[in-house]
This record gives C-alpha cells, structure tokens and sequence, in this order.
C-alpha cells in the first residue's frame, strides 16, 4: 500500500519497480468509470472499484501495489485485514514528500488537482504518517528502490555478501528432465549444452530415469530420451563432468543388469560414471511399460539389497549375493569400472528409512525441499551417520532460472511462465531470480551442509541459460 499526498510521486516510484499489472491506481480507475483521470467526481466510483479488484487480486494471492493516497483510516484496515486473511504480507511504503514539493508537481500537471483538495491531504497527512507504524503492517519502508522477489531468496543479499568476503566452495551438476525442440537435433543440442556445461564449471550432468515425461514437467507424448543411452553420448561429448542418473528407480532394471550398464559407462567415460539409485514412484510409468510396481515395504526391501549388491557387482570375483529378496549366485562381471569405488547417490529423503539407508550404503544422498526442509534433512543425515560411522554427503536438487539483472529476470519470466500461470507464482515454482540472488541461496545451503547442487534450468532450450549459471558457479570456485 502506498501512502502520501497527490504529488507525493507514489505512481512514478511504482512504475519504476513493479510490472503495469501488478499497480491498482485509483487515477486509472477513475478514467474507467468517469470522464478521465482529472474526474474528481468519479473517486467514490473509483474507490469501490480499486477495493474490488485488490480483493480479488489477494483471494488469487498476486502481489498487488494498492497506489492510492492511503489517507483513509477504513480503507488501510480492508486492505490489511484482506492480506491477513488470504496469508499474504502487507507493507506501506510512505511517501514523505515536503509540501511545497508535492504543490509545485501539482502545480505543473496538465489538469492539477485542485489547490483546497491538496492542501486539506497535506494537512491530514501527518496524524496519517504517525499512525501507519500502530496500524499492524509487517513493514512501514521509505520509498527506496524495492524488488519483489521469491521467499526463497529473502536471506539472499547477505548471504551474497558472506559468499563475497568469505567464499566456500560448492559443486554443480547440471539437471537435464526436459528435451524440447525435435528429435531430429536432439543429439547436437545436446552435445552443444554438454560442451557449455563443461566449460561453464559444471561438476556433473545428471539425466532423469524415466521412460516417458514426468507430470510435473511435461506431457507423456513430449520426446523423452532412454537415460543410460543419452549419458553414453554425453560422455562422448565431454573430457572432464561425472555423469549419472538422479535417480534410477530400482525398479526399472534387474540390479544385476544395472551394475553392468554403470560400469560400461564408467569404462567409455573414462571414470566418471555415477549411480543415482531410488525406491521408484512412478507408477503408471510402470503399469505402461509392463514393470511391476511393488508395494512399498518391498520396494524398500529390493533397495536395501541393491545398495548392498551393486559394490559387489563392481568389485573382483564372482561370489554370491544373497540379500532380503536378491539372489545372485554369480556377481562376476568384466569389465569392471575403472573407479576403485563409483559413488552411489541415494534419492529421497525419508527422515525414517530413506536417510538411514543413505547412512549405511551409499556416498551421497540427495533431497528436495525448501531451506528449512534441507536443514532438518541434512541434522537428520548427520544423526544416522554418527551411528553408522560413516560420512555422507548431502545433495540438493532444484530449479533455477537465472537473469543476469532484475530486468533480464522479468522477461525470462514473462517469456516462460505458462500462460494459466501468474508471473509471480511462477518466479516462485523456478526460483526466478539474479546471479546475485542464486550466489545467496546457494551459500545458504553450503552454510547447512549441502555440499553439491544438482540445478534444473527450466529455460534450457539452447546453451545460454547455462552460460549465464557459469556466473554464479564462478562465485564458489576458489
């Protein structure tokens, strides 16, 4: 909510620093429902209006710029108590403009408001500027330069700042889950975004495991490349990132089969072979290609044994494995991967079983979740491992779509979001923010224990998303 007299420059600073839609003007409204701007005679008409559509606007939870002169005592408490209601925070931004100031822009406008009705707002204004601080708003801001940006990065700046002065470091992979624009170019667009993530200072490329598109991302019909396939190209397109899936569904192979499949990619990459494992969750993916789909309690059991047996797979001889519900009575197999040890990435984040698993087999474990969400994950983490005696890393999967400044960030958006989705809803789901920004929230994450980043760019359709996360990569490289 905006808060001043006419004049006080309330329209000029919001349309500095927020997009047209997002700004409820009673000026614009008054030209809608009188004879234009100047109608003094439509304000009540206006007024009615602009209380209608910022209540509709905070039912859909938009971020909404009430630019009115806030001078009405009812009207600040409709508009607080409708974002207490709908959850949202609510902030005044009082424009504290010298009188002879707003009187002299007045003075200069083509239809001026006139003299008695400005002079009576400069006189109620400062009971209404004292007032504002009592009133219940989350912040009363001078009108500085402002910024609406996801919850995610409101820690963002100093932790930017903490990156800056003492930097830690931090890994990278790219994720790649969605593979627009023709198969017939499929194999050189995605040469061309390997090479770049390479050269970007990516530390990995990681593929999704599934055999069609996720909901989540896509349509089932959209091209969906065979993961081991696809890693067994990019590992002829590159010299130096580890490359694995994140997550294989335990599922999806015979195990047996699977730690050769690994292997075969750890020998033709030359090392750098990594085995993302999971319980599986998809399971119409599974009644559509005729896998069967476990109960739970059996899917955990078959991830237990595979945590356990693929090591042996890999490793000399031919002994027998015999776990819960594998049986292989004969585990030899050549070549072996050229690791002494390929890192085995545990998907999931189940504080009860998942992450006690993670703590006995594997090297690294990998969780979603917001900050918070991570922190308890990885305190989590930390308790099985001081029981298990070993040391597991933490690894974190999200999206990130990345501006070079707040106005590149604005148009990726805008170019992106779909259109049944609003521009701010949508810089939430895919963390839309600046290098600066994505510098903060991953030093955030460094600072709880994370120490790899696997990043969906959700606009990678060619290798210039990637390009610009090299920024942000460069801020963790000593």
């Amino acid at each position: 909510m905006l808060a001043g007299p006419v004049a006080s420059g309330k329209s000029t600073w919001a349309a500095e620093h927020f997009p047209p839609d997002a700004v409820v003007s009673s000026d614009r409204l008054r030209a809608l429902v009188g004879a234009g701007e100047d109608d003094i005679a439509a304000s009540a008409d206006a007024l009615a209006l602009l209380d209608e559509v910022v209540a509709r606007r905070a039912a859909r939870r938009l971020t909404t710029v009430v630019d009115s002169t806030g001078l009405d005592a009812s009207k600040r408490a409709t508009w607080l108590g409708l974002a207490r209601r709908h959850g949202l925070a609510c902030v005044a931004v009082v424009f504290d403009t010298p009188a002879g100031v707003c009187r002299a822009r007045n003075r200069a406008r083509a239809r001026p408001v006139p003299a008695g009705v400005l002079t009576a707002q400069l006189k109620a204004w400062p009971a209404v500027r004292e007032a504002l601080a009592g009133e219940g708003f989350d912040e009363v801001l001078a009108p500085e330069p402002v910024r609406v940006v996801p919850q995610a990065f409101l820690g963002s700046a100093t932790a930017a700042d903490r990156q800056r002065e003492a930097p830690v470091g931090l890994r990278f992979a790219l994720h790649l889950g969605e593979f627009r624009g023709g198969a017939a170019g499929l194999r050189h667009r995605l040469r061309e975004i390997a090479i770049t993530a390479e050269s970007a200072g990516f530390d990995a490329v990681y593929v999704m495991d599934h055999f069609r598109q996720i909901p989540q991302l896509g349509r089932a019909w959209e091209d969906f490349p065979e993961s081991f396939t696809t890693l067994a190209w990019l590992a002829a397109c590159t010299e130096r990132v580890r490359l694995g899936t994140l997550v294989t569904a335990v599922t999806h192979r015979n195990v047996g089969h699977l730690a050769k499949i690994v292997a075969t990619l750890d020998v033709l990459s030359g090392g750098r072979a990594i085995c993302g494992l999971g319980l599986g969750w998809f399971e119409a993916e599974h009644r559509a290609y005729g896998f069967t789909f476990p109960p739970l309690a059996e899917r955990y059991a078959l991830l237990e044994d595979a945590l356990a047996a693929l090591p042996v797979l890999w490793g000399p001889g031919g002994k027998a494995f015999r776990g819960r519900v594998l049986d292989l009575p004969d585990t030899s197999g050549y070549p072996r991967p050229l690791q002494e040890h390929v890192p085995i990435v545990l998907g999931g984040g189940g504080e009860r079983r998942t992450l006690p698993l993670a703590a006995r087999y594997a090297d690294v474990a990998n969780v979603l979740g917001d900050l918070p969400s991570v922190a308890r994950k990885a305190a989590v983490l930390r308790e099985h491992c001081a029981r298990t005696g070993r040391d597991v890393e933490l690894s974190h999967l999200t999206t990130a779509l990345v501006g070079r400044d707040p106005a590149e960030v604005v148009a990726l958006v805008e170019s992106h979001r779909p259109r049944a989705v609003d521009a701010g809803r949508y810089a939430e789901q895919v963390h839309a923010g600046t290098v600066a920004d994505h510098v903060g929230r991953f030093r955030e994450l460094a600072e709880i224990g994370v120490t790899e980043v696997a990043v969906r760019l959700p606009d990678l359709r060619d290798p210039s998303p990637v390009s610009r996360m090299a920024e942000v990569i460069a801020a963790f490289r000593g």
